[in-house]
């Protein structure tokens, strides 16, 4: 069993490195691990006896993980308290893991595209700005027009990654395309 441990820490320890080069904790992604190779959900208690988390920093991670989608609140007939499971899929993870942090950033941009276009639109027609300055308006409203057109793209990524339709053009390995 000590080398089987073995085996698995090495593959926890990198899904926790993994996990801080996302920009999420190393410990959610040693949870995460643990999870991932436990054969049946868990409660808060057992995987806190695994980890050695506090309570607190385990439930605010396992709630992210939930947020997430890469961990799933189980219920079992007779069993009082809350269960988690990891999700297995890897394929899925990837897609609802960039597909939440790609639409994050979309929603958040578009919302500050639009306010800065407003503004520079507003200065291109007052009849206050030196041509200096409307030549650097006309400028800078070129970016914001092509980052607009970024924002399309990567809406259009997510949906293609959401839809399922990444895997006509990148197929599982060892699966067929779809179509």
């Amino acid at each position: 069993m000590d080398q089987l441990e073995e085996a698995r820490r090495d593959y926890i320890e990198s899904l926790a490195e993994t996990m801080r080069m996302y920009g999420l904790s190393p410990s959610m992604g040693r949870l995460f691990g643990i999870m991932f190779f436990h054969q049946e959900p868990m409660t808060l208690d057992e995987m806190r006896q695994r980890t050695g988390m506090s309570k607190t920093s385990m439930s605010t991670g396992v709630r992210e993980l939930s947020r997430l989608k890469l961990v799933q609140k189980k219920w079992i007939k007779g069993v009082r308290k809350d269960l988690y499971q990891a999700e297995q899929d890897q394929f899925r993870s990837f897609i609802e893991f960039f597909v939440h942090l790609w639409e994050t950033e979309i929603e958040l941009n578009e919302k500050a595209l639009r306010a800065s276009e407003e503004k520079l639109t507003k200065l291109l027609h007052d009849s206050g700005v030196k041509n200096e300055e409307k030549k650097q308006v006309e400028q800078d409203l070129e970016k914001l027009a092509n980052a607009k057109r970024y924002y399309a793209w990567l809406r259009q990524l997510a949906n293609t990654f959401k839809s399922g339709e990444i895997f006509d053009f990148v197929p599982v390995p060892g699966e067929s395309p779809r179509k």
